[in-house]
């Protein structure tokens, strides 16, 4: 290790959060200082807090991740790594494989096994998409709704059928009707809708 050693954790939804927690204590043990934690896909080359540790990087230090993947599963943007790490003279640690850009150059067998590794980190995620549009498109060949339930009448809460008639006669705003029953305004106006619906049928 040289230089600052910064630690990069990623995951690409927040669903996984212990997965990030496992990554954040492999990199202190690998001798990071600072651990950056990201949820965005390794696909986005424009990830924020990853840019803002590209460009926290001085000439001389190290980053480390758990794997490559965790960086990028792009090629292109693996490349894009690779000429920052020439200019900054980095270290990149990711496991247990080095690739030191002292000198602002590399082997070339260590740049060909690092484009490797990007190579089968773009095909994982590749292979990965694939899979999920083929489940969906064989979802709903079946006829299988995709997405979120749509909210039913019996959902309503008790709370925003108390209040309805305040609201539809103006004397409750929206905002304070939204606090009152505790759920999000996207909700609540769903709420609203359904209930205006119902009220017309009992009409």
């Amino acid at each position: 290790m040289r230089g600052r050693v910064y630690g990069y954790a990623r995951c690409s939804t927040t669903e996984k959060r212990q997965d990030v927690e496992r990554q954040v204590n492999e990199l202190y043990e690998m001798g990071a200082s600072f651990v950056i934690q990201e949820y965005e896909s390794g696909a986005n080359s424009e990830r924020k807090k990853f840019k803002e540790l590209v460009n926290a990087l001085d000439d001389g230090d190290t980053l480390v991740a758990t794997e490559l993947s965790r960086v990028t599963r792009s090629l292109l943007h693996l490349c894009e790594v690779v000429e920052v790490a020439k200019a900054k003279e980095l270290l990149l640690k990711f496991g247990t494989l080095d690739f030191d850009f002292s000198g602002g150059k590399i082997a070339p067998f260590a740049l060909a096994m690092l484009q490797i590794m990007g190579v089968f980190a773009e095909l994982e995620r590749n292979l990965a998409t694939e899979r999920i549009n083929s489940g969906l498109a064989l979802a709903k060949s079946k006829g299988v709704k995709l997405g979120r339930p749509k909210k039913t009448v019996a959902e309503i809460p008790v709370a925003a059928r108390q209040y309805f008639q305040a609201f539809i006669d103006g004397k409750l705003p929206i905002r304070e009707y939204t606090v009152l029953v505790g759920v999000s305004r996207p909700t609540m106006l769903k709420y609203i809708r359904l209930m205006k619906e119902e009220k017309k049928c009992k009409i």
